[in-house]
């Protein structure tokens, strides 16, 4: 412990290059993670799972995506499990730590600069200030990963009547992979077979949506409980407004969409078609657990799910994707564009042309990573475009759901999508903080000229 505070101490004073360092600290578990995985006792054959095999389940649980090219229960053996699950945690807690320091870091060095305040703090990170964000993730985590798991627990001991080992186990095991939006499951079936069971559902939709809001969402709705909404950020704000119609519109249209399909919700009474369809809602958020089969989706299900994929969760979170914050500032900027106005304003504030400009690079270089992705997977694979972007989108949001191709996928494909799983785990993040603190001050403005637009 003294020795990883005296690494903090002597990296937080400058970071530099704080992006190069959350991509070195994620490679570096994830290398750690290939190795254990190809131990022959991490399998149950006792064989070795082969480099590429145990390279993507490790990074598909560091980026908490869930996509798999093996059943997870079935190949791995209980050492296997353990490991996954170990960096399905540390990736959860590692990303939710780092983005909430990036974002401490950004906010420091411009919002006291435009204050006036201490210059000295402008550009640092005092390490009391990293042992409080690292204690406060961690307390969440654990707070809501404990009391799903006991919900779980006693739902499949008493109410399903597996036998308690079983159910610890499996309980715990799914309540990280829930709040860490990970998605790795130890049915082989993911959740079909409790698609119309909502003490498994619910809690597991619960714990995603409480992993996907972030920390910064959590630490201020606590520390404002008694004092209402008046007092919330507006990053608090955006993210509970952009979740909530997002899963309430993403609910609905996949509600809709699948109504009648026999070989998804058309199966089901009304009760089992809300419950599922809402599950459905909530994963894009983005976990990849799944109690419908993917791969029997309609086309436009699948459209809608690609959409939600993209936008991902909360910042600083579990959730992948460009997040909802991006997703919603364009959209303010947008609508200020149609009403004419030259200022965006968001509830009360204007938002800064800095933002507006980050918030647009982040999602068109997003989209570019998803086209060349795609592009690359149907060189070197057989199956349709919307199989294959389906694919592409889940592995950069670190979403995990599939339509089943995934297991299909020759090791160059694998590859592929492994690093469109690091990727979009940390390009958002990344890309974003190195855009804030990149900024400079221009000392001189050229000649103004406006081309034809459209």
């Amino acid at each position: 412990m003294a020795s990883g505070l005296t690494v903090l101490r002597g990296l937080l004073p400058t970071w530099r290059q704080p992006a190069q360092i959350v991509v070195t600290a994620f490679a570096l578990v994830i290398a750690a993670g290939t190795v254990l995985l190809m131990l022959p006792v991490a399998t149950e054959s006792g064989e070795s799972s082969g480099f590429v095999t145990a390279l993507f389940t490790a990074t598909s649980a560091v980026c908490v995506t869930g996509l798999v090219v093996v059943d997870t229960s079935s190949y791995w053996s209980t050492f296997g499990e353990l490991a996954i699950l170990g960096m399905i945690q540390v990736g959860g807690l590692g990303i939710m730590t780092l983005a909430t320091l990036l974002g401490i870091l950004v906010v420091r060095r411009f919002g006291l600069r435009l204050q006036l305040t201490v210059q000295a703090e402008t550009k640092t990170l005092r390490l009391g200030d990293v042992r409080r964000v690292v204690a406060g993730v961690v307390l969440i985590s654990l707070v809501f990963e404990v009391v799903i798991f006991l919900v779980l627990f006693l739902r499949l001991w008493l109410g399903l009547g597996q036998h308690w080992g079983e159910a610890l186990y499996q309980g715990a095991f799914h309540s990280i992979s829930a709040f860490n939006n990970a998605g790795f499951s130890l049915y082989s079936d993911s959740l079909m077979r409790y698609a119309t069971d909502a003490a498994i559902c619910l809690p597991i939709a619960f714990a995603v949506l409480a992993g996907g809001l972030g920390f910064p969402v959590w630490i201020e709705l606590w520390r404002h409980r008694l004092r209402g909404a008046r007092r919330w950020s507006l990053h608090v704000k955006i993210t509970l407004l952009a979740t909530s119609a997002l899963l309430a519109v993403g609910s609905v249209l996949i509600t809709a969409a699948e109504w009648n399909n026999p070989a998804t919700l058309g199966q089901f009474g009304v009760g089992g078609k809300l419950l599922a369809g809402f599950f459905h809602g909530v994963m894009p958020r983005t976990a990849g657990f799944n109690s419908l089969d993917v791969s029997q989706f309609e086309p436009g299900t699948l459209l809608i799910n690609n959409v939600l994929m993209f936008i991902g969760g909360g910042s600083a979170g579990t959730a992948g994707g460009i997040k909802v914050t991006t997703f919603a500032l364009l959209a303010f900027v947008i609508l200020a564009e149609i009403r004419g106005r030259p200022s965006v304003h968001v509830m009360g504030r204007r938002l800064e042309s800095t933002v507006q400009r980050q918030a647009l690079t982040v999602a068109l270089l997003s989209v570019g990573a998803v086209v060349s992705g795609t592009l690359l997977l149907l060189a070197l694979t057989p199956f349709s475009l919307d199989r294959v972007l389906f694919e592409t989108v889940s592995a950069f949001g670190t979403v995990g759901l599939s339509t089943g191709i995934t297991g299909q996928l020759p090791p160059s494909a694998e590859l592929v999508v492994t690093g469109m799983m690091f990727l979009g785990r940390l390009g958002p993040i990344t890309l974003a903080s190195a855009l804030a603190l990149r900024e400079r001050t221009r000392r001189y403005e050229l000649p103004e000229e406006r081309p034809i637009v459209g």
